[in-house]
């Protein structure tokens, strides 16, 4: 786990948390501000899951590319 999936879900609660807030409170800005922030969340939880499988995939390939590593054949 990277800290853009960390932050990113952290951002996705606290929006929760504003949105059910605003209900309570019948704040229809502090709603929208709670979807906002909700929405910015998992924009950057995905950033991140796709920096670790980018992450992932280079590391794979690095162990594919060292002598010994484990290369297939019957790709054709």
């Amino acid at each position: 786990m990277n800290k853009d999936q960390v932050k990113g879900a952290a951002k996705d609660l606290g929006g929760k948390i504003q949105e059910e807030v605003g209900k309570l409170v019948g704040s229809t800005e502090q709603q929208a501000k709670g979807l906002k922030h909700q929405a910015e969340g998992k924009v950057q939880e995905h950033v991140g899951d796709l920096k670790e499988n980018l992450k992932d995939a280079s590391d794979a390939v690095q162990a594919a590319l060292k002598p010994g590593g484990h290369q297939r054949s019957d790709v054709g």
